[in-house]
């Protein structure tokens, strides 16, 4: 235990000097290396082979300029990234990113988590992430075209679907996608559809796709769930954010019986005692591209509270965060507590500060970690890769199976590794474990590179 601990502080201190100004990154570094003390004590082979200080540097970081037009005629530049982490068990898979909160260290963070929750979905797929600091909203469409088209030119020499396959992310959805791929195919002449995920049904998408991460959290809630023998029937549910997440997450728990009040966006939350009315808050959403406060206009029984953090405030069976990173802190975990929660479940990327986190183990809480909750949408992904090699299409039906059954084998590996090392019930520890040791034997096998 002595040797397997000192190693991990020696890493994480020397973390804390290199990455000192990537918070978000050191935040996800060290409450995976803190889990794996056991491991190495069980595994010293691990420590002779350098892996814990291997896989916390990327092996390959990229960052380039992206210069581009708007409507008026100025030219604008941004920033552009892609953190390829890991690719022991495939090629680099993980999303691109546009908002004006991208920087390095956040695609650091979203690069490293990314390694082992692809490693978690038992399917063939390594660790990255890229983006930009590109904001779409309120762009028009020729001005998101030029701006993908420039940033595909850059990003197009370092990707491929047997190198590194992105896909999409906050600010990137299936125009992007289209916008980037008519790019990537004209410049490479070819139609390499397996380079990038998310795409339209009509040039190699997947079905199910778009639903895949607000599913799969429900398929891994309800898994985790049953197995304390606990039904999601008649529970109370809140949700953070409005987008695809959130808004299949909230058809799932409705199709599951449960009752969603809450939802959010970044002005504010609504709540709606008789049940949130998904029909509006699509079409808000998804067509109009409004706000959520819209939602009150239609169903006058519902509140609008400015301030969506403050969400966490509105008395809930089921808490599941699916808006950004950091968004409950402790404050907000012991409100859900003292407020009765029962569960949470992350669709966001690392949404609980290491504070709240203490706080859901400290009170039993049932707690699926954002590395395993919301790995749906990755693993959906690898399916339309799949499909992509085949030249082939399932249906809606057999993604959907797939999907569920990926999600109750992630909760399952993450809960039973949680029993073999002795914290039963942890799965933060369950899973960083379970997805760790894949890529570890792997890294072992494949030498020192």
């Amino acid at each position: 235990m002595q040797r397997s601990q000192e190693v991990v502080n020696n890493v994480i201190e020397k973390l804390r000097v290199k990455s000192s100004n990537e918070p978000e990154f050191l935040q996800a570094a060290i409450e995976v290396l803190e889990s794996l003390v056991p491991v190495l004590d069980k595994h010293p082979e691990y420590i002779d082979a350098g892996i814990v200080e291997r896989i916390v540097e990327p092996e390959r970081t990229i960052i380039f300029r992206v210069t581009w037009v708007d409507d008026s005629g100025k030219v604008r530049v941004n920033r552009g990234f892609r953190v390829q982490f890991n690719s022991a068990i495939g090629p680099y898979k993980g999303g691109l990113r546009f908002h004006p909160s991208v920087n390095l260290g956040i695609i650091k963070f979203l690069g490293f988590e990314q390694i082992f929750k692809n490693s978690l979905t038992g399917l063939p797929i390594g660790g990255g992430k890229g983006g930009c600091d590109f904001d779409p909203k309120g762009k028009s469409d020729g001005e998101v075209m030029r701006f993908c088209q420039n940033f595909m030119i850059e990003l197009n020499r370092h990707i491929g679907q047997f190198i590194d396959t992105p896909a999409g992310d906050i600010g990137v959805g299936g125009r992007e996608i289209g916008f980037m791929y008519g790019t990537f195919k004209r410049l490479q002449n070819q139609f390499a559809a397996g380079v990038l995920t998310g795409k339209g049904l009509t040039y190699g998408g997947s079905l199910a796709r778009k639903e895949a991460t607000g599913y799969g959290l429900l398929y891994f809630m309800e898994e985790m769930l049953k197995d304390k023998g606990i039904s999601m029937e008649g529970k109370t549910v809140t949700i953070s954010g409005s987008g695809n997440v959130a808004i299949y997450a909230t058809q799932k728990a409705q199709e599951f019986g449960a009752k969603v009040v809450a939802l959010s966006d970044s002005n504010g939350y609504i709540f709606d005692p008789d049940g949130i009315k998904l029909a509006t808050v699509r079409k808000i959403k998804e067509v109009d591209r409004g706000r959520i406060s819209d939602y009150c206009k239609q169903h006058p029984k519902a509140e609008y509270h400015d301030g969506w953090k403050g969400i966490w405030t509105v008395k809930a069976d089921i808490a599941l965060p699916c808006a950004t990173e950091n968004e409950i802190d402790g404050a907000a975990a012991q409100v859900l507590v003292n407020n009765g929660v029962i569960a949470i479940g992350e669709g966001a990327n690392m949404p609980s500060t290491p504070e709240a986190q203490a706080i859901y183990i400290k009170n039993k809480i049932l707690y699926g970690p954002a590395k395993a909750a919301n790995a749906g949408g990755v693993a959906t992904s690898a399916l339309e890769m799949s499909q992509n090699s085949m030249r082939y299409s399932w249906t809606f039906e057999e993604v959907d199976a797939k999907l569920k059954q990926i999600m109750i084998n992630i909760y399952q590996t993450a809960a039973k590794t949680a029993r073999e090392y002795g914290v039963a019930d942890n799965l933060i520890i369950g899973s960083n474990i379970a997805g760790f040791l894949k890529v570890a034997d792997t890294m072992m096998a494949q030498g020192i590179i």
